[in-house]
């Protein structure tokens, strides 16, 4: 059995991918960890080369999953070195001691959001430090000598109590408390649920592909639409969800607003079908 290493297996896709990979031989890593009788899981930084270099000769992994990285837009602006250390040197660090199967997450981020949604072969063009650093992370994988994917994708989404970063949490935890909120109206996506892309993850393994891929959701809708489907798969009160603009929110790092990723190589290439974005509602709440 392939011995599969993930990083930032604690986050809203880490959990994901770790309950569907959870038959298989797998490591789960982070910078701190959930522990569970599962799977292993020990504590790995990526941006510490010495502790990297430590665990692949402990566990010598077949296959890479890489999902660590600093993903707030507007820390890494702010902090640009922390971002570097994390989202490439860190990747970078990985690369240097590992031979196997290397596959890479990235964002719709490394585009720039002016005529989306994008194929694989659309001009890159981030705009924030998070899109650069990342997009430096994929020519570094690109470049390298080992058997790679990176799989672009873009909005994930679960609702999870081990996350502060999900959208769907704060949306429904907000209308449960009647809270009003404000969701932007102009930046558009194709939402992907994280077990939805965990399963195109172990797929991608199974059938042994190789190369650049992008998927999401099979719908592309605004962040406010998307805020009202959820309130309405939840049975909560979508009027308490009031439209705003990117620029009102006076955000520090710029973001993609026409965005969003074209999913038709992967299909074919893998034999699937993107998953509707209110099927993939419908299908986590019936998992609650």
């Amino acid at each position: 059995m392939k011995k599969i290493l993930i990083t930032g297996a604690f986050g809203q896709l880490g959990t994901s991918l770790c309950e569907v990979l959870s038959n298989e031989s797998i490591l789960a890593t982070g910078r701190v960890i959930i522990t569970t009788e599962k799977y292993r899981c020990i504590e790995l930084d990526i941006a510490n080369q010495k502790n990297v270099e430590d665990v692949f000769r402990d566990y010598k992994p077949d296959i890479i999953i890489h999902l660590a990285a600093m993903t707030d837009v507007d820390g890494c602006e702010k902090k640009p070195e922390i971002a570097f250390d994390v989202n490439v040197k860190g990747t970078e660090n990985l690369l240097a001691n590992f031979n196997g199967k290397f596959i890479y997450i990235s964002t719709d981020y490394v585009f720039d959001g002016e005529k989306g949604p994008y194929f694989e072969d659309d001009k890159v063009n981030p705009i924030s430090v998070y899109g650069k650093t990342k997009l430096y992370g994929e020519n570094m994988v690109q470049q390298s000598d080992i058997d790679w994917v990176i799989l672009r994708s873009n909005i994930i989404f679960s609702y999870n109590d081990r996350t502060k970063a999900s959208f769907v949490n704060w949306v429904v935890d907000s209308l449960k408390k009647r809270q009003m909120i404000t969701v932007v109206n102009d930046q558009w996506n194709n939402p992907t649920w994280t077990n939805d892309l965990a399963k195109v993850i172990s797929i991608i393994i199974e059938k042994n592909v190789g190369g650049l891929y992008h998927y999401g959701g099979g719908d592309f809708l605004n962040r406010l639409e998307f805020a009202k489907m959820i309130a309405s798969t939840f049975g909560l009160d979508g009027t308490l969800i009031k439209p705003i603009t990117t620029p009102e929110l006076n955000w520090f790092a710029r973001r993609p607003l026409k965005s969003g990723l074209y999913t038709n190589k992967i299909e074919l290439d893998l034999g699937i079908e993107a998953l509707p974005i209110q099927k993939a509602l419908d299908e986590m709440v019936s998992l609650l």
